[in-house]
């Protein structure tokens, strides 16, 4: 009787084996061929001297990492990238909130403003980039229209190498925002209504509901939010290339533009990868320090 026991189990152990075998094997395919793949072809890449179309490439081993370690436009590329991480975290993660909170309050009444404030991140950006090209041109754009509207003249944001990298976050944040807001703002929705009842009668008012209870309970999407947005921003690319292509000079250059035209436009592949490699290190770095400072934080709060 006992065998029989152990038999059965072993035979609904086997089943349940099989059975996530073959729902896991697709997924472990698409992460092993998309994912794992091109990183390790990307490290074997970067130990190359190639330009994309010789059928031979010649093995210079860690020659292109030792010229990335001392390329100081990587360099500068990955401060920009950093300045990008910290006015994001700033700007899209507190207006955000903001915005979320106030939908959350307004309820069903302040529906028109959520489908208002959602439409900049369902647009294209590379249609954004080139419509906030035109809109802040030198001469023509809309600050310089206002600007000759009232005497002055020409102003240059995107030419400018103090103003240009600021300019296009600007318009970065105002397009990610909304993903932000409807990420706090389905958080909002797991809050149980009765908190906010039983602190009503205890007397607190809104501003005390918000720092002691809500803020609290939605640190956890806080710290997702921070870590996607931080993540975005140092492998940001599309809007920042169609605005700028990285200038003037060198003051929109991102890691990513960098890589892309070393690879794609100087025809550098081998150095291109590893620029690819040293943006993957880094931007995993960053990652795990950040989600595990905030992880601290959260737990000795």
């Amino acid at each position: 009787m006992a065998d029989s026991v152990i038999s059965l189990k072993q035979a609904r152990q086997r089943s349940v084996n099989i059975v996530a075998a073959v729902f896991l094997t697709p997924a472990i395919l698409f992460l092993v061929i998309f994912i794992a793949y091109p990183i390790v072809d990307s490290f074997i890449m970067s130990t190359v001297q190639w330009n994309g179309i010789d059928p031979v490439r010649e093995f210079v081993g860690l020659a292109n990492w030792a010229e990335l370690l001392g390329d100081k436009s990587f360099w500068q590329a990955f401060r920009n990238n950093l300045v990008v991480m910290f006015f994001s975290l700033a700007t899209q993660g507190v207006l955000a909130m903001a915005l979320a909170t106030f939908l959350d309050i307004t309820g069903k009444k302040g529906i028109i403003f959520k489908v208002i404030w959602f439409l900049p991140y369902l647009i294209s950006s590379v249609a954004i980039g080139i419509l906030f090209k035109f809109a802040l041109d030198a001469n023509f754009g809309l600050f310089a229209s206002i600007s000759k509207l009232f005497g002055g003249g020409s102003v240059d944001l995107l030419g400018n190498p103090n103003k240009a990298l600021f300019a296009v976050l600007g318009v970065v944040s105002w397009q990610y925002t909304p993903f932000y807001m409807i990420l706090y703002l389905a958080a909002y929705g797991t809050i149980p209504v009765e908190l906010f009842e039983a602190a009503s009668i205890d007397g607190a008012n809104r501003s005390q509901y918000f720092w002691k209870i809500s803020l609290p309970l939605l640190r956890p999407t806080i710290i997702s939010g921070a870590t996607v947005s931080i993540i975005g921003a140092l492998k940001y690319f599309d809007l920042v290339y169609v605005m700028t292509g990285g200038g003037p000079g060198s003051a929109t250059e991102l890691m990513a533009t960098l890589m892309y035209k070393t690879t794609f436009v100087k025809k550098f592949f081998g150095y291109g990868a590893a620029v690819a490699c040293g943006m993957f290190i880094l931007i995993t770095l960053v990652a795990m320090i950040t989600v595990y400072t905030l992880n601290r934080k959260a737990e000795e709060l």
